[in-house]
């Protein structure tokens, strides 16, 4: 896998990049940075993720960035630096389909808002039909995924992790559960332990919590 910076860092980049005093400082980072194929952290956030934008660009030089999301694991490692998933129906604007045919490098930003963490990846993409690869939609099955019209492989060029500065903080609502189950239990539990001892008491919890409702209103 290649350097990032190799990629993205042109000579016009690294013009900006020495005017504001920060080349030296870019070129000795990026000197150590990954270059080897996915490692153990770089799968799982891959295999985890839920949102991803892919950029590519058409034949008149416009820039186009599309959203890609599913359930956990839409996103699979298919190989040693390549990524693949299934493309679900959509609005059928075809842009991204029509972009590749001339040229097939395409720019991701995978999205963790939980972490706050995200990772960037340079690849070369291939779209196909998913009727016309059985085999492959097979492996790229997800439980709950949408309707699956195409392919998408990715041969990962380069990647690299990106700070988590500015990222809001977002939860899915399995993700607010898992948060708040612990409480909800707890919660549960004093209920319970009160509603006993109203019983015991002789008190009616549900006329007693009628009543409230009541003087609430």
């Amino acid at each position: 896998m290649d350097n990032y910076a190799k990629h993205l860092f042109t000579d016009a980049v690294q013009e900006e990049q020495a005017k504001a005093g920060m080349r030296d400082r870019y070129a000795a980072v990026y000197e150590q940075r990954l270059r080897d194929p996915f490692d153990a952290d770089a799968r799982a956030f891959i295999e985890n993720c839920e949102t991803c934008f892919i950029a590519s660009y058409g034949a008149n030089g416009w820039p186009y960035v599309q959203h890609r999301g599913g359930p956990k694991g839409f996103l699979k490692v298919t190989g040693p630096e390549q990524i693949s998933f299934a493309d679900y129906t959509g609005n059928k604007q075809f842009i991204t389909k029509g972009n590749l045919h001339t040229d097939n490098r395409v720019s991701l930003i995978l999205m963790d808002y939980a972490r706050r963490a995200r990772l960037k990846l340079l690849g070369k993409a291939r779209m196909v039909e998913a009727s016309e690869t059985p085999e492959l939609a097979q492996t790229l099955t997800t439980k709950g995924q949408g309707p699956v019209e195409r392919l998408v492989t990715i041969d990962v060029a380069a990647m690299d992790w990106n700070c988590p500065k500015y990222i809001t903080p977002r939860f899915s609502e399995a993700e607010i559960n898992t948060m708040l189950a612990p409480r909800l239990a707890n919660l549960d539990a004093q209920l319970e332990t009160l509603t006993n001892r109203l019983i015991e008491l002789g008190e009616d919890p549900n006329a007693l919590l009628s009543a409230l409702e009541v003087s609430h209103d």
